[in-house]
């Protein structure tokens, strides 16, 4: 599974992740962080990841267009890089089996 961290996301998370995903990348560090969500949904659409966002305006979208791309949604209000952290560990295994699900396209995390 690929995940596209949304600039709303600590570019450190991905390190914290690495050893838990095929491929985790920020949208800062590919130059994505000033695109507007169109361009980041067809970004992740073409290289195949999955968004995780805090933003409601991807999910908006997703509504919208439908997947792919996957949508990976927190929805937690303000909280650390460290909450968001625990929040994803703790929820492994739902995201893990979220990646293999054909017929749903969002997941929501709280």
């Amino acid at each position: 599974m690929k995940l596209l961290l949304d600039q709303n996301l600590s570019p450190k998370l991905t390190a914290y992740f690495t050893h838990s995903f095929e491929e985790i990348k920020h949208v800062q560090e590919l130059n994505l962080d000033k695109a507007d969500d169109n361009s980041i949904l067809e970004f992740a659409r073409s290289g195949g990841f999955t968004i995780v966002t805090r933003d409601s305006d991807l999910n908006d979208l997703f509504s919208f267009f439908g997947f792919p791309p996957k949508v990976i949604w927190i929805r937690r209000g303000n909280c650390s890089t460290s909450d968001i952290r625990t929040l994803n560990e703790d929820n492994l295994d739902r995201i893990h089996l979220f990646g293999n699900d054909d017929e749903n396209g969002i997941l929501i995390i709280l």
